[in-house]
């Protein structure tokens, strides 16, 4: 487990691609700078999909664990660039 406290838990867990991604960004999108995110989800391609966000935000992926069939992402919730 991080030491990074957590400021909000969205179970995305039986919700098909790209429903738990676009989950977790509704919910990084509620958050403060800083602030943490949990993300629960079981399907399989959420993997491949937060870390693929990750790479082209300016959020951060703090954890990554796969419990039997739950993914547990924990990201930290970056400076939101205004154009």
């Amino acid at each position: 487990m991080t030491s990074d406290k957590i400021d909000l838990t969205i179970d995305a867990s039986g919700l098909a691609c790209p429903l738990p991604l676009l989950k977790a960004k509704q919910g990084l999108s509620r958050l403060k700078q800083g602030e943490c995110l949990r993300l629960l989800a079981t399907d399989p391609g959420s993997e491949r999909d937060v870390q693929a966000y990750i790479r082209l935000s300016e959020h951060a992926l703090l954890e990554l664990k796969k419990s039997e069939d739950v993914f547990s992402f924990i990201l930290r919730k970056g400076e939101t660039l205004r154009k």
